[in-house]
């Protein structure tokens, strides 16, 4: 019998990689996924076969997965973060059903949630909600309830896919929806291209971040109505230091 793990590499650099990811890739027959992601496990792994599909194509790319891992071969399937966060594990889970063949196991990794809470400090040190805003999966008017929710519970937020070339005012329209709440100063934070060239990270306002152009390798984070800046980093205090 194959079996499929369904991978997560972190950001994708192998510094925040885990060792059980590394040792999953390293046992694979076979490596797929969407092509960004493979092309950034591909140096480190150069022998092993590489099978990739386009984004958009994520029930294509599983049900590869799960084909070759049928096959008897060991598959590892890689994705970005966490292979469970927006990732495919679920799916794989879906398509393979109530049968036990192949076997699958998930390896989890770094979400951007984590990674880039750390490169802008630490924002995430209290309660959160992590929320997509892609509409291409959800409504967006369940986004804009899930949104205002979170703003009215006075959670950290963070923000997974905020803007893209057909999606450019949506990070806009957040900040509409959470500013009926939140107060305009609150403390927010961007980063971008995280463990990859290019990393970058801003903190800013909320009405900053209303007019900031993020893109698919952004990651937003909101604060909590007690986050505040320290010494150029993005803080949320558990409350410690009263106790």
């Amino acid at each position: 019998m194959g079996k499929l793990y369904v991978v997560g590499i972190g950001p994708g650099n192998y510094e925040n990689m885990t060792v059980r990811a590394d040792e999953a890739i390293k046992r694979a027959d076979a490596v797929i996924g969407y092509h960004v992601y493979v092309d950034l496990v591909k140096p480190r792994y150069p022998e092993k076969e590489y099978l990739t599909t386009p984004m958009t194509r994520e029930a294509e790319r599983c049900r590869m997965a799960l084909d070759e891992a049928k096959k008897g071969r060991t598959v590892a399937l890689v994705c970005s973060g966490d292979s469970g966060i927006y990732g495919m594990a679920g799916l794989c889970f879906e398509l393979r059903g109530e049968d036990d063949d192949p076997a699958i196991e998930v390896v989890p990794g770094l979400t951007a949630a984590c990674s880039g809470a750390a490169l802008l400090g630490a924002p995430l040190t209290h309660d959160f909600a992590v929320i997509s805003l892609s509409d291409r999966l959800t409504e967006w008017a369940l986004i804009e309830r899930r949104l205002a929710c979170a703003a009215e519970a006075d959670l950290s937020i963070v923000l997974y896919n905020p803007a893209s070339r057909g999606r450019p005012e949506h990070l806009k329209k957040a900040c509409e929806i959470l500013m009926k709440t939140l107060p305009e100063d609150c403390v927010c934070g961007v980063a971008r291209n995280i463990g990859r060239d290019g990393e970058e990270r801003f903190i800013m306002s909320l009405t900053e971040l209303a007019s900031f152009s993020a893109d698919m390798f952004s990651t937003v984070f909101i604060g909590n109505s007690h986050t505040e800046t320290i010494n150029g980093n993005m803080v949320t205090p558990r409350g410690y230091r009263e106790v």
